[in-house]
């Protein structure tokens, strides 16, 4: 699979960045209004382990450069991000133009026209969602016990139910198809994890174990993007863009380019946002 395709560094060409962004753009078939990126640490006023466009309140910056930094990313975007306090769980809200900011959640998701979809991270997963018709878009953050959930529903599957259910009410004949988008990531060659992980996901979903390699006395290499991917298809989500797995979408493996919490303890967060236009 080539990552060029699916998905690339891309500078946003916006003034307040003075050009020198370097963000990511889904490259997937979503409608044109459809808006959707993910920032990395680039271009931004920090320094030091938040250098340089940390977005995250909650990781000891200074809360006013924190600031700055969220104005110049709803100035990119000409919407309202909705920021959440993740907790690693698998709640999700439907939000809209006056929803309060940080709801206890990991994903979220609107019919509203510019209300931003937001997740913040440092090695979880980011899962960028919208229907094809362009009604409804979605943003989940998946690092692994989001992900895993408990008996099988995991913060996808709560996400789809609850976008389905939405749907039904409003148009109960409608055939939806959804197509996602999975950003940057701690690698399959970084994510190393005890046995207790892997057993998480095989508990519900037997596959699941081709997506450990051993690498120790009850340790394993996960992959991360590819346990996403099992679980998009086993809610009938096929079509799946961006990180799949390679070097360059790793967190760790990319230091100039992604903060990384597992590589650096003290660290930012990326964000990615998805609106509708």
């Amino acid at each position: 699979m080539n990552p060029t395709l699916l998905g690339q560094f891309h500078p946003l060409d916006w003034e307040a960045l003075d050009g020198s962004a370097d963000w990511l753009v889904p490259q997937w078939p979503a409608p044109a209004h459809i808006k959707a990126f993910c920032t990395t640490r680039g271009a931004g006023s920090l320094t030091g382990p938040y250098a340089s466009f940390n977005l995250a309140t909650h990781v000891g910056d200074d809360a006013l450069r924190v600031a700055r930094n969220r104005a110049q990313f709803a100035r990119a975007m000409d919407a309202r991000p909705v920021f959440l306090n993740q907790v690693h769980g698998t709640t999700v809200v439907e939000v809209r133009a006056d929803s309060a900011q940080d709801a206890p959640a990991d994903g979220a998701f609107t019919r509203e026209r510019r209300v931003a979809c937001t997740v913040m991270v440092a090695d979880c997963l980011p899962v960028l969602l919208c229907d094809t018709a362009g009604t409804t878009v979605a943003a989940l953050h998946a690092g692994w016990r989001g992900l895993a959930g408990d008996g099988g529903q995991g913060v996808i599957e709560v996400a789809l139910q609850q976008l389905a259910s939405r749907v039904a009410r409003t148009a109960p004949s409608a055939s939806v198809d959804w197509i996602a988008w999975l950003g940057p990531c701690i690698g399959p060659q970084a994510f190393e994890v005890g046995d207790e992980v892997r057993a998480a996901f095989v508990a519900s979903q037997p596959q699941a174990a081709a997506n450990f390699v051993p690498s120790g006395a009850g340790k394993c290499l996960a992959n991360l993007p590819q346990l996403a991917r099992q679980r998009l298809l086993g809610v009938g989500v096929n079509r799946v863009y961006g990180n799949d797995g390679t070097l360059p979408w790793c967190t760790v493996g990319n230091p100039s380019k992604f903060f990384s919490h597992r590589r650096d303890r003290i660290s930012g967060r990326q964000a990615a946002s998805i609106w509708l236009d």
